[in-house]
């Protein structure tokens, strides 16, 4: 259930970073610093207590949020290069 506290690129970004964990989870994956990112982190806080009218003085142009992936190690990189591979040809 979206989080109602989040403003709408937010609820996009943690929907699409949750489906993302998902599908690799299912594939055998974990990708361990995946999180969403914004260009105003610190006018957001972690716990998503302020509301979208509490980022009114953030510039339009900055309201996105990006499915950080984090690092990986080398083996888990290429698991994850052979699972869209099979993807790719299937």
């Amino acid at each position: 259930m979206p989080n109602p506290n989040l403003t709408p690129k937010l609820q996009e970004a943690t929907a699409a970073r949750d489906a993302l964990n998902a599908a690799l989870t299912q594939a055998g994956i974990q990708l361990p610093a995946m999180d969403v990112r914004t260009p105003w982190n610190d006018l957001v806080p972690d716990d998503g207590e302020q509301t979208a009218q509490d980022h009114a003085d953030a510039p339009a142009s900055a309201r996105y949020a990006l499915v950080h992936l984090g690092v990986c190690s080398a083996p888990v990189a290429l698991a994850l290069a052979a699972v869209i591979a099979r993807g790719a040809t299937g």
